[in-house]
C-alpha cells in the first residue's frame, strides 16, 4: 500500500511538473487576444463579421462581388472589403480550434481521429517551444486513443515521440516498445498509402465520360486483386475500404449490377463486424452503390427496401445523403412511381439543408423539381396532389419564359432546360414556340456537344426535329425506328457525371410526347 502511494505520489508531481512547463510556455508565447467568431461577434450590431458569416451561411453570397457590393456598395477590390475578408478568414479559422465534434452525428471514429488530431496540433506546439515532457505526455494519451481505432499517421507520429523520449531518459523497455509500434505501423500506413492511390486511380477513369480502353479494364483488375492482397496481409479499415469501394466501382464501370450489389453487402457485413470503425459516410456510400445498381436493374422494390432502412439510420442533411436521395428519385421516376418521386423531393427539400446545397447540387434539385412538374401535368396525376403543386405556377412561369444561362461545364443543365422548355410548349399544344424551341436545341447540340458523350440526348433532339416535320402528327412520322434503335445500342448510365444525366428516360419520354399529342 505505501508503495503504491508513493508511485501516485510521483506521478502526480510529474503532472504537475508538466502543467508548470506549459504555463511557462503559455506565459512567453500568449496572444493578447484570440480572435473568434463567437456568439459575441455573431450577435453585435451593425457588425461586418455578423453581415458576412450570415451572408455565407444563408446562401445570399455566392462569390466576391456578391458580398462587397451588399456589405460596402463596392467591388471586391475595394480596400475595406479585402481588409475584412482576410480578418473574418483569420477568424474563421482560429474558430475551427473550438468546433463542437460531439454532435449526435458525429460517429466515434471520427470524433476520435477529429480529436486526435487536434491534440497532435498542441503537442507541436509544446515541441516547438521546447515543452518535450508535457508533448511526450500528451502524445501517450493521444496514442491509447489512436491504437484503439488503428490511426495509423496517428500512431507513427507519436510513437517517434515517445521513443525518442524514452532514449533521452535512458528507459530501454520503453524505447523497444514504441520501435515496435513504429515498425509495425509503418508497414500499415504504406500499405494504406498504396490502397489509397489504387482508388484514386481508379476514381479518375469513374467520372470520364468517354469510353475506357482494354488497358484500363486490365489495370483495373490488377488494382483490384492486389487491394485483396493488402486487405489480408494488414489489418487496417482504411485499406478495406478502399477494397471494397473500388470493386465496387469496377463492377460499376462494366455494369454488372448484380456483383455490385453482392460486394456492397460484404462491404455492410465488415461494418457491422466492426463497428468500432463505424463512419456514417462510409455507410451512405455502399448505400447509395446499392441505390445507382437498383435504377439500373429498375428495381423499385428492393431499393425502397434499402431507402427505408437508410434513412431510419442515417442523419440528414449531409452531401452524401443528398447523393442518396437523388439516386433514389431518380429510381422512382424511372419506374414511374410519380407519386413516390414526388414524396422523396418533398422529404429532401424539407429539410434544413435544401436551401445552403451548392452549386451543381442545387441546380440539379432545382430542375428535378420543374421536370417532376413536367410529369405531374402530363400524366394526369390525381387532381388533389396537382392542385398542391400548381402553388408553385408563378415559379414554373418564370423557369419556362427564361433562357438557360451556365457555364460550359455545365451544358447538360442548359440542354435539359432546353427539352424541358420545348415539352412543356408541346404539351400545351403551342406547336409555333415549341418549333422554334427544338431548332434552338438542334443548334446547340450541334454547336456544343460531343457524339460519344451526348449520344442519347443528341438522339432525343433528333426524334423531336422528325416530330417537328410532321408537324406535331404522329400517324406522319417517318425515320424514328433508326433513331430508337440507336438509343437502345446505347442504354442508360448514370453514375454522377453529369453529362449522363437523364432524370426521365428518352425512350420514355418520346412515349409520354407522342401519347399526349394522339
Amino acid at each position: 500500500m505505501r508503495k503504491t502511494c508513493k508511485t501516485l505520489f510521483v506521478l502526480n508531481l510529474a503532472a504537475v511538473k508538466n502543467l508548470i512547463e506549459i504555463v511557462k510556455i503559455a506565459t512567453r508565447r500568449k496572444a493578447s487576444r484570440i480572435e473568434l467568431l463567437d456568439d459575441t461577434a455573431l450577435r453585435a450590431k451593425n457588425s461586418k463579421f455578423r453581415e458576412m458569416y450570415e451572408g455565407i451561411e444563408s446562401g445570399q453570397f455566392k462569390n466576391d462581388r456578391d458580398a462587397a457590393a451588399q456589405l460596402y456598395g463596392a467591388d471586391p477590390s475595394d480596400a475595406r472589403y479585402r481588409q475584412l475578408k482576410s480578418r473574418f478568414r483569420r477568424r474563421l479559422l482560429n474558430t475551427l480550434f473550438f468546433i463542437d465534434i460531439k454532435k449526435p452525428d458525429a460517429a466515434d471514429y471520427t470524433s476520435a481521429y477529429f480529436t486526435c488530431n487536434k491534440e497532435w496540433t498542441l503537442v507541436n506546439i509544446l515541441l516547438q517551444n521546447k515543452g518535450l515532457a508535457p508533448a511526450a505526455d500528451l502524445a501517450s494519451q493521444i496514442l491509447t486513443t489512436a491504437l484503439k481505432y488503428r490511426f495509423s499517421d496517428v500512431i507513427l507520429n507519436c510513437s517517434r515521440i515517445l521513443r525518442e523520449y524514452a532514449a533521452l531518459n535512458a528507459s530501454e523497455k520503453t524505447f523497444e516498445q514504441y520501435d515496435a509500434y513504429i515498425r509495425e505501423y509503418n508497414q500499415i500506413l504504406a500499405a494504406e498509402i498504396r490502397s489509397e492511390e489504387l482508388y484514386q486511380r481508379v476514381l479518375i477513369q469513374h467520372y470520364r465520360p468517354t469510353a475506357r480502353s482494354s488497358e484500363f479494364e486490365r489495370r483495373i483488375d490488377a488494382y483490384c486483386n492486389e487491394l485483396i492482397q493488402l486487405s489480408e496481409t494488414h489489418q487496417s479499415p482504411v485499406v478495406n475500404y478502399h477494397m471494397y469501394i473500388v470493386w465496387v466501382m469496377r463492377y460499376e464501370m462494366a455494369k454488372e449490377y448484380s456483383a455490385m450489389l453482392e460486394v456492397c453487402a460484404q462491404a455492410e457485413q465488415y461494418i457491422e463486424q466492426n463497428p468500432i470503425f463505424y463512419q456514417e459516410e462510409k455507410r451512405i456510400l455502399f448505400n447509395t452503390k446499392r441505390m445507382v445498381a437498383y435504377l439500373h436493374m429498375k428495381d423499385y422494390k428492393r431499393g425502397r427496401e434499402c431507402a427505408e432502412k437508410s434513412l431510419h439510420d442515417f442523419s440528414e442533411g449531409s452531401e452524401v445523403w443528398f447523393l442518396f436521395m437523388e439516386y433514389y428519385l431518380l429510381l422512382a421516376i424511372h419506374t414511374e412511381n410519380y407519386i413516390q418521386a414526388q414524396a422523396i423531393f418533398n422529404q429532401a427539400g424539407n429539410t434544413a439543408d435544401f436551401r445552403k446545397l451548392d452549386g451543381v447540387i442545387r441546380e440539379k434539385w432545382a430542375i428535378y423539381e420543374v421536370y417532376l412538374q413536367y410529369l405531374i401535368e402530363s400524366r394526369d396525376i390525381d387532381p388533389n396532389f396537382v392542385m398542391k403543386q400548381l402553388r408553385k405556377s408563378s415559379k414554373l412561369s418564370r423557369f419556362l419564359d427564361t433562357s438557360p444561362s451556365y457555364p460550359r461545364e455545365q451544358k447538360m443543365f442548359h440542354l435539359l432546360v432546353l427539352i424541358l422548355q420545348a415539352l412543356f410548349l408541346l404539351q400545351r399544344r403551342n406547336f409555333q414556340q415549341a418549333t422554334e424551341k427544338i431548332e434552338q436545341l438542334r443548334t446547340f447540340v450541334s454547336r456544343n456537344t460531343d457524339k460519344e458523350e451526348f449520344e442519347r440526348p443528341r438522339q432525343f433532339v433528333r426524334l423531336l426535329l422528325r416530330l417537328s416535320k410532321a408537324r406535331y402528327h404522329p400517324d406522319e412520322l417517318s425515320g424514328v425506328d433508326k433513331l430508337l434503335k440507336q438509343l437502345a445500342e446505347h442504354p442508360f448510365y448514370y453514375h454522377g457525371a453529369l453529362n449522363e444525366l437523364e432524370i426521365i428516360p428518352y425512350e420514355k419520354l418520346w412515349e409520354i410526347v407522342l401519347a399526349k399529342l394522339k
